[in-house]
């Protein structure tokens, strides 16, 4: 087997390089974009709650209908 040459060392050296500046660069994107996600805020949870309380009330006015 060939003893690696000079250039084919460096070409090995840069291309390790540009991974690991790679993964770096994906791993700080995908901290910054969670931080950036909007926590819910109470209004939007409780009109969630509202939602969630009017499907509930439809879904028995629609078994009472049925039933009777």
């Amino acid at each position: 087997m060939a003893k690696p040459s000079q250039e084919h060392l460096r070409t090995l050296l840069w291309i390790g390089a540009a991974g690991l500046t790679a993964a770096v660069a994906v791993t700080i994107v995908g901290v910054v974009l969670l931080q950036r996600r909007p926590k819910p805020d109470e209004t939007s949870r409780r009109i969630q709650q509202l939602i969630d309380e009017a499907n509930q009330l439809l879904k028995t006015l629609d078994e009472q209908r049925n039933s009777a």
